[in-house]
């Protein structure tokens, strides 16, 4: 990031790797140029031409609903191309290794890859590869510096700030890339992040990083600001973090008992997809303390800033 003689900022950066590398000001410029993107999805055309005759490829090697539809619409809404590889149907089922599918996708004359990968690193490892820019969808546990933007910009649409509010983050830290990139995003504008859950899905190397850690949920109930609920990733884990799934409900569940004891304007979000009955009973999940759909909304506009100004840089 750098400015300009009239002292505007100037985005630098072709790829969106991480949020740990970032500034505090890169992150507010990615929040407020989607601000300017949100009344597109409004009008009775959405669409602009910011990205009009360039080719963007959506490479998917993980499962995705949410993640991967918002990218493509928000291509779309900037009036860009679409491919959408599917490992599926791919030649990586034949041996192909990543960095030659990702070469011959380049070659087709693609601008931007979108990537979700298993393998933490995998979205860096690319931009030795090609030279278009790459857009990290979540790598692995490593980070998902997408989801860190949008529950950012929900926080300060919500809220009004990030400055001094008291976040807590519950459920499976260790496996959760949401939850790093989450973290460096709040900590960078000012908020105070506690990390909270079973002690083998909370470990206490997470304080390295600057986040608090507690294993009694209660505890922390009543002074936080903004509670962000984690999906247990059963699929990640090799063996059992804590007795049961009731077990945990009972610890670590949000419902309408511990909801009680709560600020009464407590902003309650969730990634998704949400395990009613887990991490949320439903009345908390479709109650109006709750950001769920807002934060799915606000991806849109948040993957329109990162494709722009990520094309922007490249283009420079």
């Amino acid at each position: 990031m750098s400015e300009s003689e009239n002292g505007t900022l100037v985005w630098k950066r072709k790829h969106l790797l991480t949020l740990e590398e970032l500034s505090r000001e890169e992150i507010v410029h990615i929040l407020d140029t989607a601000h300017g993107f949100e009344e597109v999805s409004t009008r009775s055309v959405k669409k602009v031409p910011a990205l009009r005759g360039h080719v963007v490829v959506t490479m998917f090697f993980e499962d995705s609903t949410r993640t991967r539809m918002s990218f493509t619409l928000a291509a779309q809404r900037l009036s860009a191309d679409i491919l959408d590889f599917s490992e599926k149907m791919s030649s990586t089922k034949k041996g192909e290794s990543l960095r030659d599918t990702a070469r011959n996708i380049e070659a087709m004359g693609v601008d931007i890859m979108i990537i979700r990968h298993g393998a933490a690193g995998s979205a860096r490892s690319l931009t030795e590869s090609v030279n278009c820019c790459v857009v990290n969808a979540g790598d692995g546990q490593h980070e998902h510096p997408t989801q860190g933007l949008l529950d950012l910009y929900t926080i300060r649409q919500r809220k009004g700030k990030v400055e001094g509010l008291k976040v807590a983050i519950v459920g499976d830290i260790a496996h959760s890339r949401v939850a790093r990139s989450n973290l460096h995003a709040l900590l960078k504008c000012g908020a105070e992040v506690t990390f909270v859950g079973p002690p083998a899905l909370v470990p206490g190397v997470f304080r390295e990083l600057g986040a608090k850690v507690t294993h009694d949920f209660d505890a922390v109930l009543p002074e936080m600001d903004v509670i962000n609920m984690l999906r247990i990733q059963r699929e990640r884990m090799t063996s059992n973090a804590f007795p049961s799934t009731r077990e945990y409900v009972r610890l670590f569940g949000m419902n309408a008992e511990r909801f009680k004891r709560c600020k009464p304007d407590v902003l309650i979000m969730h990634p998704g997809p949400v395990n009613r009955g887990v991490e949320l009973s439903a009345d908390i999940a479709d109650g109006p303390n709750s950001s769920i759909l807002s934060q799915v909304t606000n991806g849109l506009a948040i993957r329109m800033a990162v494709l722009f100004l990520c094309q922007q840089a490249a283009s420079a």
